[in-house]
């Protein structure tokens, strides 16, 4: 008996950490789990993308076992990505295939199928979302006269503040080649801190460096040891001016609590907003930095993913010191989208005008207009956080150098194949010849 009541303390507690960890709001970077019933959707075009007034058809698919499936119920939605459906219907699939006639769209845009197959008793779900001429997409949001006026100033009022500068060495996460630190500074009010990992190589000499900025969520970091054993300095920060090092249990209580919906928090002030020390805390840690000595005075980049692809623009744009950019599928674009009867950014903006005006200052959009440095970017049609109509908002206003590592069916989340290729694109932004 207590053999038994032990191997059930230890269940729940996995449970409970199984738990916790799915439910942190960092988004998912690896590919969804696989079911054992496969809903495959594709467009009829190879590369899911059409012309304004093509029509496009989505063929359908329902295995298992790599077999078609025999006399399955399905339900299946054609509409405007994240807007309410055009054209929806039940049927019963007698040999697991499908062609579903999804029409087209007059305006840019993307067109979005869903299929819910219902195998005994439980339901399966797949998704397709064909783009139609996605280049041509424009902002909804607008840039406010005095945008520039604003940020330089916020800039200013932080400048003022001294560092304080704080490394305290992780022995227990440093490698033969690097150490690894637990820092933070002062950023934006005295008494206010940015924490974050500091990986710098051991080997005495002038390096690189790379700032990594989060996404959305409330949770400890590890730091990019990995890009440091090739010789460059990286920083993973966070934006809560929490430390980064406690145990999961700590941010768990912020997470559903103090911090809950933080991304909302005051967003009907443009200087009380919850995003404007954040903002201000990445531009900040470029100059942080900057001030190390084993920093080589030039070669800065920044990436993130989600919230951090938003704040990866928006870093490069508020600190010129930075040279360059990678994101994935960035947040914070076109926030006022679904006032205007399409898919909008993350987080949307509701109707109440103030909330309108502040997300002005903080679109991303309004960013990637005054970008001057390179960027790599990455993403897929099928995001349902980020939708792709904002993220295009954005990219179709960039005028600077910018390479787009499209791979259509990824949603909120990337295959190794995306991480490996932005981090090469990094490596040889930092390195030079030597990342060969």
């Amino acid at each position: 008996m207590k053999i038994r009541n032990f191997l059930n303390t230890i269940f729940i507690c996995f449970l409970a950490f199984f738990f916790s960890f799915s439910l942190r709001s960092q988004p998912p970077a690896m590919p969804p789990v696989e079911k054992m019933i496969k809903v495959s959707i594709a467009p009829d075009h190879a590369d899911w993308t059409y012309k304004t007034g093509e029509k496009v058809k989505f063929r359908v698919q329902i295995t298992k076992n790599n077999e078609p499936l025999q006399n399955v119920n399905v339900k299946y939605e054609v509409g405007p990505e994240m807007m309410p459906a055009v054209k929806k219907d039940s049927l019963q699939l007698k040999d697991g295939y499908l062609i579903i006639e999804g029409g087209t769209m007059k305006e840019p845009g993307f067109l979005r199928c869903t299929v819910v197959a219902e195998v005994n008793g439980y339901p399966y779900k797949g998704l397709a979302t064909a783009g139609f001429n996605p280049e041509l997409i424009k902002p909804t949001t607008e840039l406010p006269a005095d945008f520039n006026e604003f940020w330089e100033k916020a800039k200013d009022d932080a400048t003022s503040v001294p560092f304080d500068a704080r490394l305290v060495l992780l022995p227990e996460r440093c490698t033969e080649n690097v150490n690894v630190y637990h820092a933070s500074f002062q950023y934006y009010k005295p008494g206010t801190r940015i924490y974050g990992i500091l990986c710098i190589p051991k080997k005495p000499g002038k390096y690189p460096a790379l700032l990594r900025v989060p996404g959305a969520g409330v949770r400890p970091y590890s730091g990019d040891i990995e890009m440091a054993e090739h010789g460059i300095i990286t920083f993973e920060i966070g934006i809560h001016g929490i430390p980064v090092t406690m145990e999961e249990s700590f941010y768990d209580l912020l997470r559903y609590n103090a911090l809950e919906g933080y991304w909302l928090f005051n967003n009907d002030d443009r200087d009380r907003y919850y995003f404007k020390h954040v903002y201000i805390g990445c531009s900040r840690a470029v100059d942080f930095i900057y001030s190390l000595p084993e920093f080589d005075g030039v070669t800065l980049g920044v990436n993130g993913q989600s919230q951090g692809g938003g704040l990866s623009i928006i870093t490069a744009v508020l600190n010129s010191r930075v040279k360059f950019l990678a994101a994935y599928w960035p947040g914070l674009c076109d926030l006022t989208g679904y006032l205007h009867n399409r898919a909008g950014g993350w987080p949307q903006v509701s109707s109440n005008k103030d909330k309108i005006e502040t997300s002005k200052y903080y679109d991303a959009v309004n960013f990637a207009r005054m970008l001057k440095v390179s960027g790599f970017y990455s993403w897929g049609y099928n995001d349902v956080s980020c939708p792709p109509t904002s993220m295009y908002s954005a990219y179709n206003v960039i005028n600077a150098p910018k390479e787009l590592f499209l791979v259509q069916e990824t949603g909120h989340w990337t295959y190794p194949e995306q991480i490996d290729r932005g981090r090469q694109w990094l490596r040889e932004k930092l390195l030079g010849n030597k990342s060969k």
